[in-house]
């Protein structure tokens, strides 16, 4: 039953090819328009917030649906989200701290912080793991998985290089979290000690971190993956653990109010934290790449756009799957977007980039946010009997006809009904249509075992599984040991 229910890291949008001519919308303008779109897209699961500045001036800073619906508390601009691998960006600015301060060049290499280091990776410098060009693997863990640091030094040295150091771009998060490490080691400090002391406090900055912060529990979101399976905030999980391992920290994971990101921007803007020397090298293109048509450059902790009429766009976007974080930045227009969500799908996961679309160009209107893929699926569900299976394929192929360009969608679907424990007559159903479609699929046999076992249909989710294995999934092996070991 494999089934992928997270969204990348990192992804790149266009604004598309529209002229930023002189018909930007007027502040006074924005807050309703924005407040509109936003509104409206309560109504088909939206929940987030959003925290825009043009000209100095908060143009709208405001939560939208709910935080917890348990409770029924309402985001709001003091909300805690997870901001995923925005988090880079604090672990970038720490380590020009650093430099600053005197204690580390960019130029030093691993073999100036790390006894034995394997002779292909001695020569990588720190500017390389700051720009995603140092050739690491993205990631050798999940999340969660418990690693000490000598553990995860070693498994990491042990990988091999994607490419020569310095040779092109790869996004890395273990990169980032050897900057962690070297933060740790040269300020004597943990990652978020540092951080605090640094960063967040000089900006002001206290709703932001993994343990140190004083929690509000009350304001710290759940989350809803897809807008269904609800699950506890992280930093409940950092607690009960008293710790962030290795394979999270300083690549992601960090959570923060929109009240703070906002102090965060402040601190940036007026050099609080950063000279202005340093601030250009943030947001200073040093590696170039093509995402689809469109050429973008990697700062340290920002993406680097060059738009029409030689305008620069700062991005960068986090996510774990239910959360989704996303920061854009106009420097020179003095426009800074912050954008979270705590029910995240394909639908919402960049709404940043349609609010600056409507912030920049005054003819933009965006389509209506709608409900995504697998909450429609899961509404008409509950709503329905498995003998309907036909017509909800009918009805997904035609209002979502982007999701059915191969098996997932359909797959990740009756997986999700069954970690909710219910409609498993359903998911069977669903698995059946799939294999209809993809009948040489053994992950999708698989899940159809899946089905079947929650279904107690113990015979067809042997033969289910059997299936699975003949077209070449192995990891059905176990599952079919364990139902005829007697």
């Amino acid at each position: 039953m494999k089934t992928t229910i997270s969204f990348t890291f990192l992804f790149f949008i266009s604004l598309n090819n529209i002229s930023i001519a002189q018909n930007e919308v007027s502040t006074s303008e924005l807050y309703s328009k924005i407040d509109t779109y936003l509104e409206a897209g309560t109504k088909n699961g939206f929940a987030g917030a959003i925290a825009v500045i043009k000209n100095g001036e908060v143009v709208i800073n405001k939560g939208y649906g709910f935080a917890n619906r348990n409770t029924q508390s309402l985001n709001n601009p003091n909300t805690i989200f997870d901001i995923g691998s925005n988090t880079k960006q604090f672990t970038a600015t720490a380590i020009l701290k650093l430099v600053e301060l005197g204690k580390i060049q960019l130029t030093d290499s691993l073999s100036t912080f790390f006894k034995n280091v394997p002779e292909d990776k001695k020569l990588i410098t720190i500017h390389q793991l700051l720009s995603h060009s140092s050739g690491l693997v993205d990631a050798i863990g999940k999340d969660f998985t418990k690693v000490s640091k000598k553990d995860f030094l070693q498994q990491l040295f042990e990988t091999q290089l994607l490419f020569k150091p310095g040779e092109k771009y790869s996004y890395s998060n273990t990169g980032y979290s050897i900057l962690g490490i070297i933060i740790e080691s040269v300020s004597n400090q943990s990652y978020e000690a540092f951080l605090n002391e640094y960063l967040f406090t000089p900006a002001g900055m206290q709703q932001t971190g993994y343990l140190l912060p004083k929690w509000n529990s009350e304001q710290i979101a759940l989350s809803y993956n897809r807008g269904i399976l609800e699950d506890e905030s992280p930093v409940f999980k950092y607690q009960k653990e008293n710790s962030i391992t290795w394979h999270l920290k300083a690549n992601g994971g960090i959570n923060a109010s929109q009240n703070n990101m906002l102090l965060w921007y402040n601190a940036l803007k007026t050099n609080a934290i950063l000279s202005k020397e340093s601030i250009k090298k943030l947001a200073t293109s040093h590696i170039n790449f093509t995402n689809g048509k469109y050429e973008y450059g990697y700062g340290y902790g920002w993406t680097v756009r060059i738009l029409e009429n030689n305008l620069k766009r700062l991005t960068h976007n986090g996510s774990n799957g239910a959360y989704s974080h996303s920061l854009i930045w106009f420097p020179e227009k003095d426009i800074f977007i912050s954008y979270a969500t705590n029910a995240n799908s394909s639908q919402v996961e960049y709404l940043a980039y349609e609010i600056a679309k409507m912030i920049l160009y005054k003819q933009y209107n965006p389509e209506p946010i709608k409900n995504n893929f697998y909450a429609y699926a899961v509404d008409y569900i509950r709503k329905n009997s498995s003998d309907m299976a036909k017509e909800l394929l009918r009805l997904l192929q035609e209002k979502y006809p982007n999701d059915f360009t191969n098996s997932r969608s359909l797959n990740s679907t009756g997986n999700i009904l069954l970690m909710l424990n219910e409609n498993s007559q359903w998911a069977v159903a669903l698995f059946k249509k799939n294999i209809e479609l993809y009948p040489n699929d053994g992950n999708l046999w698989d899940s159809l075992g899946d089905g079947y076992k929650a279904n107690n249909q113990i015979e067809d989710a042997i033969k289910s599984y059997r299936k699975a294995i003949e077209f070449g999934y192995e990891d059905s092996q176990e599952k079919l040991n364990e139902l005829t070991k007697n």
